[in-house]
């Protein structure tokens, strides 16, 4: 598999970061006008944050089950999340009133999110024979020995870092 790493790695970020779960739920699938354009928002919003790193969303990973759909983002702070949330010339602000105006809360489809801020030392993280995944690729990999080998010793060391 390409881009695999055949090892134990762990991530490391400097400060902190914004974990922030967002997902959507087509809980009435027969109405394809209702969810299309919530299903073809997330993307575009992806693409205009990947062109524009000062943004700061460091990593999303989308994942499908459905009538699910979660999105899993990794940001170098709330600030830059919320910033994003509110500027009126990207792709959020107007996908979020578009979206209340075609469905608001008549439960068509359903919307969530869930935002952590972790702080230095509250997360530890372990990877074996994955390509970059989740804070691994939103961070930077390192090898999973010495300081790095146990769940504890990788929450010290993630308070160091």
């Amino acid at each position: 598999m390409a881009g695999m790493i055949e090892k134990r790695m762990c991530a490391e970020i400097e400060g902190e970061f914004v974990v922030f779960l967002i997902g959507a739920r087509i809980n009435r699938p027969w109405k394809v006008w209702k969810w299309w354009p919530v299903a073809t928002a997330m993307p575009r919003m992806l693409k205009e944050l990947a062109a524009r790193p000062e943004l700061g969303l460091l990593h999303a990973r989308n994942m499908f089950s459905f009538p699910d759909a979660v999105v899993i983002q990794y940001w170098r702070s709330f600030e830059h999340l919320e910033a994003y949330a509110k500027q009126r010339d990207l792709a959020h602000l107007p996908a979020w009133q578009a979206f209340n105006k075609a469905v608001g809360s008549n439960g068509d489809v359903g919307i969530w999110h869930e935002t952590y801020v972790i702080a230095p030392g509250r997360f530890e993280t372990i990877y074996n024979n994955m390509p970059p995944f989740g804070l691994g690729a939103a961070g930077r990999l390192v090898d999973a020995v010495g300081a790095r080998q146990q769940a504890r010793q990788r929450m010290k060391a993630a308070a160091a870092a």
